[in-house]
């Protein structure tokens, strides 16, 4: 059936065809539920007044609410009543970068001092990681990722979505509640040359199990014999033991074994900036002259996809790393938060081994 309406250009339509529109999406179901933010759900539901939230992964206090570290408060102090109405400027983004890869290859560091890196700001650890996949879809379009089994559940989402093949290698034993060292070797051995490889530089997500020194150098010197490339995930810097310099001990071994690699960094925990969305992204360089075309293509990347982060966020962690008074501080409260999270999980366990 057709009907035709009396406008200053007469149109007919068909009925038929018009309530066909009216279905486009119809054929959208549900998504799944993420199993960490089903986590929070969950916890909002129960009505238990002694309920934890065991999917928060960033500070707390006795009252589970969300703690503001002092170095946080002074940062925010120094930039109270900027203009943040502009976007991230040149200047505010390197001084960013700069001091994020300082403490990824540390502050003395010559891939620093000779620019061998490419470096941009990136929307917390989450589009850093999504960044690099699709940098890596870009220019290794044959390539696959292999992620360590398991891993954070998002992982797989940010791969799958930039259409990069996904493969798994051995990581946690389940019977020993450890490593599966041996089981990791073989699969590194065995993967293609110049595979990518994701890892978890400390405080492996969800398993909480790292490799030891040694045999961090192990598989380090297995990377570089077979050309991998090895992109970190570090999303818990400082979490681990505290010391922000040991938790990157890991990534200084591939590098100083000659290993070329990508980090992805987050503030969203060591900060306690969850809901400012602060990272970075770093690529490790030839030299400076790839590195200006590298960050060239990160940057365009980044464009298409949200062109340029919120700057609140990048002025307080830049601010904060670029003083010393202020970063001497911000050390300090990570390992004083880190010991007294251990120390409540401790007397938690103990509590219920005495029930």
């Amino acid at each position: 059936m057709w009907k035709c309406f009396s406008t200053r250009t007469s149109r007919c339509f068909s009925t038929s065809a018009s309530n066909k529109a009216l279905k486009w999406w119809d054929h959208v179901a549900p998504a799944p539920k993420d199993p960490i933010t089903s986590v929070t759900e969950a916890f909002l539901a129960d009505t238990s007044p002694t309920k934890i939230n065991l999917g928060v992964g960033a500070y707390r206090d006795d009252e589970g609410k969300p703690v503001v570290l002092q170095c946080v408060k002074e940062a925010e102090a120094k930039i109270a009543g900027c203009d943040f109405l502009e976007s991230v400027s040149s200047a505010v983004s390197s001084k960013l970068v700069e001091e994020s890869v300082k403490l990824v290859y540390g502050k003395n560091s010559d891939i620093i001092k000779e620019g061998r890196f490419a470096g941009v700001q990136a929307l917390s650890g989450t589009g850093a990681c999504r960044l690099f996949a699709e940098f890596q879809r870009r220019f290794y379009p044959e390539s696959q990722i292999y992620m360590t089994d398991p891993t954070w559940s998002n992982h797989h989402n940010i791969w799958r979505d930039a259409l990069v093949p996904e493969r798994t290698f051995h990581y946690y034993h389940p019977d020993s509640k450890g490593l599966d060292f041996s089981a990791l070797l073989d699969d590194v051995k065995n993967a293609p040359d110049g595979s990518f490889f994701l890892l978890h530089p400390c405080a492996h997500n969800p398993t909480g199990v790292d490799p030891t020194e040694e045999q961090w150098r192990e598989i380090s010197y297995l990377f570089k014999v077979k050309n991998h490339f090895p992109f970190f995930d570090m999303a818990y810097q400082g979490f681990a033991s505290g010391d922000l310099d040991r938790d990157a001990r890991s990534i200084q071994i591939f590098v100083e074994d000659g290993n070329v690699i990508g980090c992805a960094q987050s503030f969203a925990k060591n900060m306690g900036l969850y809901g400012h969305r602060v990272g970075c992204l770093n690529v490790l360089c030839n030299d400076a002259k790839q590195a200006v075309a590298i960050k060239s293509q990160l940057q365009q990347i980044a464009r298409a996809m949200y062109s340029s982060p919120p700057i609140h966020g990048i002025l307080l962690v830049s601010g904060i790393l670029s003083d010393p008074n202020m970063k001497a501080l911000w050390v300090k409260e990570v390992k004083v938060n880190i010991i007294t999270s251990y120390f409540i999980l401790f007397c938690f366990i103990l509590s219920q081994l005495n029930k």
